[in-house]
């Protein structure tokens, strides 16, 4: 890791070496050019523009606006995931002192807002236009150069779901509601539910969902199908299966390679060559009477022996080219949705280490909080993803955690 980031010399990766969360003396200017090649102030411009969250609905607060302008408090809203465990005003400052004028133009005398101005600002901000703009960024970048990210030339996905803490507020609560507890208890906070989607070769985010605690990860999930596209195989866990998620996903015009739980049983109708087989899945009753039909699948069965003993997997998928995709090869690519494990650990724990990750009280300042973490950790993502592309390695060989404290190698 040490020799191959030694010997990588090119602009974009000696930028990488200033995220660090950890040495107060981060140098904000740098990161901040760094941010900018992945998240283009021009971008931010229209995007507010777009959403009406610019600066004339401020007008008759003119002495705020020019303290806060929205697109400084986009900024902000990312930059808080960086500096994650400081105050939002010393976040402000780290902020004003690295970016550049075309992100704002700030008064020769400006002074720091109080943190009641910063709410403030955040609120007129609002969720839609963090949505938008993350939205308008993300998009998987692996190119059919980038190691590991393609199957049979077919971009690998995964989609899976995770739950955060938000701060105990009644808002909060009654929005997105607590876990199951004892009866006479109640959980310590209250939980929002995250699902993802992203792109297994790079763990690049590309779209994602949020929702109460109580909506379920298949119901989000089906709704992320959307960007998902033909020349995909999305991979799922057991967690995820269902009739209609393969239906959906068909419908997209994508694959899919997904682990069922022990209790599906799949007739064996044909047994092919490399010892997978033929079988349907039949639709559950609310899609039987939508005129859903049974669905032909491919069942691949393996054993893995580990400090256990033997565990026995089942996979279903619609590619059916058993010289193409056999089922060994499947096998070992499943394993491969892990990935989005990794990625999630990286969100939850390196990126945003604080024990409530969530700073907001209110549940539209919670999401606008989330798409700004997003971003920031698709920012992370995308210049290591440029740094292994000139190096012609996986972007899976730098690690997240060591790319966040490169700048300590780099004096190695």
């Amino acid at each position: 890791m040490i020799i191959v980031l030694q010997e990588v010399r090119w602009e974009k990766l000696v930028l990488l070496k200033d995220f660090s969360l950890i040495t107060p003396t981060l140098k904000a200017e740098l990161i901040f050019k760094a941010i900018e090649t992945v998240i283009p102030p021009s971008v931010i411009k229209e995007t507010l523009s777009e959403t009406d969250s610019g600066e004339e609905r401020c007008l008759r607060r003119a002495s705020l606006t020019r303290k806060l302008p929205s697109g400084l408090v986009v900024c902000l809203v990312i930059a808080m995931n960086l500096w994650s465990s400081d105050a939002m005003r010393d976040v402000l400052k780290n902020l004003v002192s690295g970016l550049s004028r075309e992100w704002t133009r700030l008064g020769k005398y400006w002074k720091v807002p109080t943190s009641s101005s910063i709410t403030e600002a955040r609120q007129r901000l609002g969720c839609w236009a963090m949505s938008r703009l993350f939205h308008k960024i993300v998009r998987p970048l692996a190119t059919a150069k980038t190691p590991g990210a393609f199957l049979g030339g077919l971009r690998v996905m995964a989609v899976d779901g995770t739950v955060l803490d938000v701060p105990d507020s009644a808002a909060n609560a009654r929005v997105f509601g607590y876990p199951g507890s004892r009866k006479g208890t109640r959980a310590a906070f209250p939980k929002i539910r995250l699902v993802l989607l992203i792109e297994a070769g790079t763990h690049l985010i590309v779209d994602a969902l949020m929702c109460p605690y109580r909506i379920g990860e298949r119901v989000r999930a089906l709704k992320l199908l959307r960007a998902c596209s033909q020349g995909m195989p999305l991979m799922w866990d057991r967690g995820l299966h269902s009739y209609r998620m393969v239906h959906a996903t068909l419908n997209q015009g994508c694959h899919y390679l997904g682990r069922v739980p022990k209790n599906v049983k799949f007739p064996v109708d044909k047994v092919l060559d490399d010892g997978s087989y033929l079988s349907w899945i039949a639709p559950d009753r609310k899609s039987k009477h939508k005129g859903g039909s049974r669905i032909q699948v491919r069942v691949v069965e393996y054993t893995i022996d580990s400090e256990n003993g033997q565990q026995t997997y089942r996979l279903i998928t619609s590619l059916m080219d058993i010289a193409l995709f056999p089922a060994l090869l499947l096998a070992t690519e499943y394993h491969q949705r892990w990935e989005i494990e990794n990625t999630i650990d990286e969100l939850k724990t390196h990126l945003n280490g604080r024990k409530t990750p969530i700073r907001s009280l209110k549940p539209r300042e919670v999401v606008q909080e989330i798409y700004g973490w997003l971003l920031s950790h698709y920012a992370v993502r995308t210049l290591m993803f440029q740094a292994a592309t000139a190096a012609e390695i996986s972007p899976l060989r730098l690690g997240f955690t060591g790319t966040l404290k490169v700048k300590r190698l780099c004096y190695f």
